[in-house]
């Protein structure tokens, strides 16, 4: 049997990689795709927003999977190389703070998987800002420099800003994040051969996480009013909650996004805020949520 070609789709949070895999999900390859999907938090968030059957999806929540490559990781690939029929490509859904490199080495470590390639997703938005902190840049610099392929969202190749912010950093080439079709005729092309380059020794600042499984209902207008307030720290917020007229709403929280939609069904119920440890401050986050009440 031929190898399982493995990629990982990186990128900081926010920057649109569950949009990406919907979006490959739904593409016309022909391909039976499985995702595993790695969170940072207590509620794995990511995976209810993918547009996929159960079966296709694999959960991990233990955090930052590259910081502790745990059994979880190695299990979930040994359950995938396991069933009956296997799938044609196998993802993984690197978390916002993950080395991709690193989670990448799983491919390395077992004879049935083919390293097929990182995808890195840069926020056109906020890839500048980010860069500027000097306490995320580094991190940034990893996840795109380790990267095979570069793919940006939220805006087009004439943004000037990051143009420049991504000459700085010796990126002169990538796709569109809307480019589904060039992605994947570049992520699943069977032919192309990909070395996986040695990953740099390492870290990331500490972040934290707030989350709440159990969110009360709110009308439009009273989650419009407290998402405007979101408190400073915050660097992602997720949530699927329930909508006090009936149905769900989705809420993403990243830079000065602030995007609410509503949505008919939910398999998972949550928020998770994510910030850095040294400005974020949980129990101010846990008063805001709650402010409603």
């Amino acid at each position: 049997m031929n190898p399982l070609p493995l990629s990982v789709i990186g990128g900081y949070l926010g920057a649109g990689k569950t949009t990406l895999i919907n979006r490959l999900l739904a593409g016309d390859h022909g391909l039976r795709l499985t995702i595993l999907v790695n969170d940072f938090g207590a509620i794995n968030i990511d995976s209810a927003l993918l547009q996929s059957v159960s079966e296709d999806t694999i959960e991990l929540t233990n955090g930052c999977v590259c910081c502790t490559l745990s059994g979880d990781l190695f299990y979930a690939v040994g359950d995938v190389l396991e069933r009956p029929v296997r799938p044609d490509h196998l993802l993984i859904e690197a978390s916002g703070i993950a080395d991709p490199a690193k989670i990448a080495n799983v491919a390395l470590t077992e004879k049935d998987l083919r390293y097929s390639g990182i995808l890195t997703v840069i926020d056109g938005l906020n890839f500048a800002q980010h860069m500027a902190d000097t306490r995320i840049a580094p991190q940034l610099l990893a996840q795109v420099h380790c990267a095979d392929m570069i793919a940006v969202s939220k805006t087009d190749q004439h943004d000037v800003e990051l143009t420049r912010t991504l000459e700085e950093i010796c990126i002169t080439s990538w796709l569109n994040a809307d480019d589904i079709g060039a992605l994947s005729r570049i992520l699943f092309e069977p032919e192309l051969p990909r070395e996986l380059s040695a990953s740099r020794p390492t870290t990331h600042p500490r972040y934290v996480t707030w989350s709440s499984n159990c969110p009360e209902p709110f009308t439009e207008r009273e989650l419009r009013s407290l998402i405007a307030s979101t408190p400073p720290g915050i660097l992602r917020l997720k949530a699927v909650i329930p909508n006090a007229a009936g149905g769900y709403f989705e809420v993403h929280v990243v830079g000065k996004i602030r995007q609410i939609t509503r949505r008919s069904d939910a398999a998972t119920l949550g928020v998770i805020a994510i910030g850095l440890e040294s400005a974020l401050k949980v129990q101010a986050v846990d008063e805001w949520w709650n402010s409603t009440g």
